[in-house]
């Protein structure tokens, strides 16, 4: 008679917990952050100009929220790889990169007013985004494909930025 083994141990079960929470607290500190720069500027925000392209304001909640939802889980999957997984650290540090200049967006942009220090942070973010995407394929495929849609909603929201800054 052999004895099976289970699939997961209680060990696990309390390490992935512990790493679904990390992930949950690394992305709503972004999304914290994020918050705290932009809503004391919406007003000023309906001022400018924008483009026809731009989505209604009531789009932009459900579509972040998703999104973060997404990268939660992607870092959650990096986590979860055996710390000497080849590409896991540099990964993790892309991701960190990223959610850093996803947070200082809504600062550049809202809290300063200024377009222009938008620009200046999402066109290297979209290029860190994809970087981690690219970095993430080769260490979990899952974390990565979770990250496509942020790439693409950051690169339009790229055009939609430099819009913006051009049409005031």
């Amino acid at each position: 008679m052999t004895t099976r083994t289970p699939l997961t141990t209680l060990a696990d079960i309390r390490r992935d917990a512990r790493f679904a929470l990390l992930s949950i607290a690394a992305v709503s500190a972004a999304l914290l952050l994020g918050q705290i720069a932009s809503y004391p500027n919406l007003g000023w925000y309906a001022t400018l100009a924008k483009p026809s392209f731009s989505p209604p304001n009531s789009l932009f909640g459900p579509v972040w929220s998703t999104l973060y939802v997404l990268m939660a889980f992607a870092l959650w999957r990096l986590l979860r790889r055996p710390p000497e997984t080849p590409g896991r650290g540099r990964a993790l540090l892309l991701f960190v990169a990223q959610l850093a200049l996803n947070a200082a967006w809504s600062w550049m942009f809202f809290a300063a007013h200024s377009p222009l220090l938008g620009l200046i942070n999402i066109v290297p973010q979209l290029v860190v985004i994809l970087a981690t995407i690219a970095a993430c394929w080769r260490v979990d495929r899952v974390a990565a494909v979770c990250l496509m849609p942020l790439a693409m909603w950051v690169g339009f929201a790229s055009v939609l930025n430099a819009a913006v800054w051009g049409m005031n």
